[in-house]
C-alpha cells in the first residue's frame, strides 16, 4: 500500500471552528487492525496528537526512556490511529485523549500516561507512575483534562502530523 496525505479537521479546544491540518496516513482498514497485534508483534501503541507540541515532546520522552523499543506509536490523526481508536470502542475522530492500546485492552487519559511511564526504562518514573495510582483517578483525569484542553496553547502546534523518524521506523504505525 502506498502512502498519502490526507486533510484531517481537528477541533479547537474551545469548540470554536476548526484547525485543518495535513496528516501523512497510510490505508489501514479495520479488519486491519487487529494485524497490530499478532502472535509475531504485541508490543502496546501510544495513540498521540500528531500537531500537538506537546503530545510530540512525550513521544520523544518516551522514545528516549525506552531504548528497548516496548512502544509502539501511532497519531491519534492516521488511519492507524483511527482504526485503533475503534478497536478500542472509542469514537475515530476523538482525539482529546492520549490513549494505550494494549493486546488485550485500551487506557485513556491519566491512566494511560501512567500505564506508558511503567514501560519506561529510567527507573524513575515506573517509581513516579506507581506514586500517581495512589491518587483517585477522577482527580488525575481532572487535571489531565486541563492540560489537554490547553495543550496547544501551552506549546503550540505542527502543520502536520509527525509520522515517525527513520531511526525508529519499526516503533511508528502509519
Amino acid at each position: 500500500r502506498t502512502a498519502r496525505t490526507t486533510r484531517t479537521r481537528l477541533r479547537r479546544p474551545s469548540g470554536a471552528g476548526v484547525y485543518v491540518r495535513r496528516c501523512a496516513t497510510r490505508y489501514v482498514d479495520d479488519d486491519q487492525a487487529e494485524l497490530f497485534f499478532s502472535t509475531e508483534e504485541s508490543r502496546p501503541v501510544v495513540l498521540f496528537d500528531g500537531v500537538c507540541n506537546l503530545c510530540n515532546g512525550g513521544v520523544n520522552l518516551a522514545i528516549d526512556l525506552d531504548p528497548p523499543g516496548k512502544l509502539r506509536f501511532a497519531a491519534l490523526q492516521s488511519d492507524a490511529g483511527r482504526a485503533l481508536l475503534r478497536r478500542a470502542g472509542r469514537d475515530p475522530d476523538d482525539i482529546s485523549s492520549i490513549v494505550l492500546v494494549e493486546e488485550n485492552g485500551a487506557y485513556v487519559k491519566s491512566e494511560a500516561v501512567l500505564r506508558i511511564a511503567t514501560y519506561l526504562e529510567n527507573p524513575a518514573v515506573p517509581a513516579a507512575a506507581a506514586l500517581g495510582m495512589l491518587f483517585p483517578g477522577a482527580l488525575r483525569d481532572v487535571i489531565y483534562d486541563l492540560v489537554a484542553a490547553n495543550r496547544y496553547q501551552f506549546l503550540g502546534m505542527r502543520d502536520e502530523c509527525r509520522v515517525g523518524d527513520a531511526r525508529y521506523d519499526d516503533r511508528f504505525l502509519m
